[in-house]
């Protein structure tokens, strides 16, 4: 049986990540991530679904198994290629929630997939394939501020499941990046240049008013497309960021991720606000009070960022200074409610 590769970005030809022509390889493929399916597995295609050169990989394998007299399975596997940093850590962080809860067998339905193992040779660790669609594509549909809350029980369950990585990320670090990302857009867009420092300083004094709370293991890249919905179960995806920090940052990179897909989708920045609405108290009922104003404010930075973002896809360029104009707006509603608060 001939094996389809597809392989849209030529990740295969990177230079700097060179095994990723092997994983690439039906007969390499076959033999390596066969092992970890079982001896009597046969590999049906390779998809490359994600890439970001000289970054990181994600390749799908589908694999068919005999069991004989009763049929086969078949089974899609996902593998996750970087070019730095182990496998393994990837790996054993799924292991150790699944171990805590997010396990198949979870009693509020919210998991992540099953790790299979690693191959060392391709820089990739695997997991099974889960089913479902991404959160982002079930927003403004009939039940939507529902699931919300539902994705909010899950951005608590991981920041309540005790992992705390060597790794951290602050909201100076929040600020960190902004700078770097705003500069650069300024200086390819100089007719921007004094709105962009504007907003920049703006975002500044709102992150010099949250106060920081006991760091615990965050995702770092909350937003819809990293939550799968599989009727009454929600997994959760992509933990290549997965670090120490203020629990308030997931909630509000969620929600700035919101509004601007209510903005770039509808036209309108409160399209989904039942939705923004429904996950903000969620996640507040079970954080506690004390966390709004924090998860407000990452939120404004969250918008900000994607000012920036949006010129990095071609297809969102129409929206960069609706997002511009947006982010002004969040960031001086933010500069008055910590006046009226004695926070600014």
């Amino acid at each position: 049986m001939t094996v389809s590769v597809s392989d849209p970005f030529a990740a295969a030809t990177d230079a700097a990540m060179p095994f990723l022509a092997r994983a690439t390889d039906p007969k390499d493929a076959e033999r390596r991530i066969g092992l970890l399916v079982g001896r009597a597995a046969r590999l049906l295609s390779i998809r490359v679904v994600r890439y970001k050169p000289g970054r990181r990989c994600l390749v799908e394998y589908d694999f068919e198994s005999d069991r004989g007299n009763v049929g086969s399975d078949r089974v899609t596997l996902v593998g996750k290629a970087r070019a730095r940093g182990s496998p393994k850590e990837g790996d054993r962080l799924l292991r150790l929630l699944r171990d805590r809860g997010f396990g198949d067998g979870a009693e509020d339905g919210i998991g992540v997939p099953e790790p299979v193992g690693v191959v060392r040779e391709y820089r990739m660790s695997v997991q099974r394939k889960v089913p479902g669609l991404p959160a982002s594509h079930l927003f403004g549909e009939p039940g939507d501020a529902a699931l919300a809350g539902r994705v909010a029980r899950a951005a608590c369950k991981l920041h309540r499941a005790g992992i705390l990585p060597r790794r951290s990320h602050s909201i100076a670090d929040e600020i960190a990046i902004l700078q770097e990302k705003l500069g650069e857009l300024s200086a390819s867009r100089p007719a921007w240049s004094r709105r962009l420092a504007r907003l920049l300083e703006k975002c500044e004094r709102l992150a010099a008013g949250v106060s920081t709370t006991a760091p615990r293991g965050i995702h770092r890249d909350f937003y819809a497309d990293q939550v799968l919905v599989n009727g009454p179960r929600l997994h959760l995806v992509d933990f290549d960021l997965f670090c120490q920090g203020d629990p308030a940052l997931d909630a509000g990179n969620f929600l700035g991720h919101l509004s601007e897909q209510a903005l770039r989708i509808f036209g309108d920045a409160t399209a989904l606000s039942d939705c923004e609405r429904a996950f903000e108290e969620q996640f507040v009922s079970l954080s506690g009070p004390t966390t709004r104003p924090a998860v407000r404010a990452y939120a404004t930075l969250t918008i900000a960022r994607h000012v920036y973002l949006s010129t990095r896809f071609e297809e969102r360029q129409a929206f960069t200074e609706s997002l511009l104009e947006l982010a002004e707006e969040r960031v001086d509603a933010g500069a008055r409610i910590g006046a009226r608060m004695g926070v600014l």
